[in-house]
């Protein structure tokens, strides 16, 4: 146990390290990364909201036709 708790404590230093030195040597300024940083979040965001509403969808379907007693077929 105590060994797992150094290597996550390791792997958080490392990854914060990293972190800092990457923003360190970015090519971009600050503000310009941070837009860029923003940028990408909002993207993603907005992928995840998408991927979130087919499956909503795609549920709702599958809802219906288990009420009314069809065969669902799962999608992979």
């Amino acid at each position: 146990m105590r060994k797992a708790l150094s290597f996550i404590a390791g792997l958080f230093a490392g990854v914060a390290t990293g972190g800092v030195i990457a923003f360190l040597f970015a090519p971009e300024s600050g503000p310009e990364l941070q837009q860029q940083i923003r940028d990408y979040v909002n993207h993603l965001i907005e992928e995840g909201q998408a991927a979130a509403e087919a499956r909503r969808l795609e549920l709702e379907t599958q809802l219906e036709a288990f009420k009314q007693g069809k065969p669902i077929t799962l999608a992979e």
